[in-house]
């Protein structure tokens, strides 16, 4: 009997392959302390495959944070297209920031969004870092109608949300009883158990 015949991943799931591994290795060892070895082994391809299709480690780690810019943007247009939103309601808020802590909730992306913001010390990556805030800065300001303060006091929040995932506060609230207070504050139920002891 025949045996049946391997089937070949073609080039652009190769790529999405490699991407999807790119984000797990930035996501722990950040912008500068991931090689593009070190992504090659994680998505079982030669590191020589990885530099011919995607070039140097900055263009790839700019195209795994553009993703994460742009998962962002995409949750919030659900939320914008769900029809007129008025600015001073606080559902319209709850509901972009439900939709923020959802997304959020994938570690690997929020990990990249903040090696990315954090690495702007690289040209090309802080350039793109402060294009992406803006746009995510026009997104809401022009998709709500709300005033330039709303728009920052969001964004302040949400970035907010991104350091409290970073240091993992909400699946350690016994650290400090303070900071719990504030994650509860920050995220409610939705990530943080009520009952510390509920972990």
């Amino acid at each position: 009997m025949a045996k049946p015949r391997a089937t070949r991943m073609d080039a652009a799931d190769r790529r999405e392959l490699v991407l999807d591994a790119a984000t797990q290795a930035f996501a722990r060892g950040g912008y500068a302390g991931t090689s593009t070895d070190a992504v090659a082994k994680l998505a079982g391809v030669s590191q020589p495959y990885v530099v011919r299709m995607f070039g140097t480690k900055v263009e790839l780690f700019r195209l795994v944070f553009q993703r994460s810019i742009d998962g962002i943007m995409t949750a919030f247009d659900r939320v914008l297209a769900s029809g007129p939103l008025d600015p001073t309601d606080d559902r319209t808020w709850a509901d972009l920031g439900g939709a923020y802590a959802d997304l959020v909730a994938d570690r690997d992306l929020l990990m990249v969004m903040m090696h990315g913001f954090g690495a702007g010390a690289v040209p090309e990556i802080g350039r793109q870092a402060r294009e992406g805030m803006g746009a995510i800065y026009s997104q809401i300001r022009n998709g709500t109608g709300c005033s330039e303060d709303q728009a920052r006091a969001f964004i302040a929040h949400g970035m907010l949300l991104n350091v409290l995932m970073s240091m993992q506060a909400p699946e350690h609230p016994e650290d400090s009883a303070g900071l719990h207070e504030m994650t509860m504050c920050a995220f409610g139920t939705k990530l943080v158990p009520t009952d510390p002891g509920a972990l």
